[in-house]
């Protein structure tokens, strides 16, 4: 009897987990159509480079080697830095790395903060950087770039556009903190 017992057990046991898995599944499944329906067309989450609504497909990689602080690739590494302190939340810490300790994005730390409270997720992705220009002693670049993620409502959003950095050029009197990359305008339709 017992060595009929035990075998009988395991596959019931078994059978039990495959059932609560299988449903598991089915119910994120489900879940996952429902907020698909519930999705507008521009919150596609999956926008492949030259796509309607996604990054442009230059084909231009970013170089995988230390990067040079003054370098395009280095204005990258700032807003990477911004996007990533989005999503996190931090949108006091992603403030200062506008132009003027965080004046360059025009408006207060409060009016920044609230006019980002409605997000409850953002999410970037960033381009390959153009080429730096200078002019009046300062040095720009441009990057393409995608804002994405929902609002507080449930609602997806998808913006794409161009952030431009800016930093002061290595000129006799400057400060370290001006040398350094900072987002001088972020150009994003629909605008945040």
């Amino acid at each position: 009897m017992r060595k009929l017992f035990a075998p009988v057990m395991i596959a019931f046991v078994v059978t039990a987990c495959s059932r609560v898995e299988t449903n598991r599944q089915n119910e994120v499944l489900a879940g996952n159509e429902l907020t698909a329906a519930n999705e507008p067309a521009n919150a596609d989450l999956s926008i492949e480079p030259g796509a309607p609504g996604g990054l442009p497909d230059n084909r231009n990689l970013v170089a995988e080697s230390q990067i040079d602080p003054a370098s395009g690739q280095g204005g990258g590494q700032v807003l990477q830095s911004y996007a990533a302190l989005l999503e996190q939340g931090r949108f006091a810490d992603a403030r200062r790395l506008w132009t003027d300790g965080g004046t360059g994005s025009g408006l207060s730390q409060e009016g920044f903060v609230e006019s980002l409270a409605k997000y409850s997720e953002i999410h970037a992705e960033i381009g390959a950087p153009g080429p730096v220009e200078g002019a009046a002693g300062s040095a720009y670049v441009e990057i393409p770039l995608r804002l994405y993620g929902k609002l507080k409502s449930g609602r997806g959003f998808n913006a794409l556009g161009t952030a431009t950095l800016r930093r002061v050029n290595d000129v006799p009197g400057s400060s370290e903190a001006q040398r350094r990359w900072h987002i001088y305008r972020i150009d994003v339709q629909p605008p945040l």
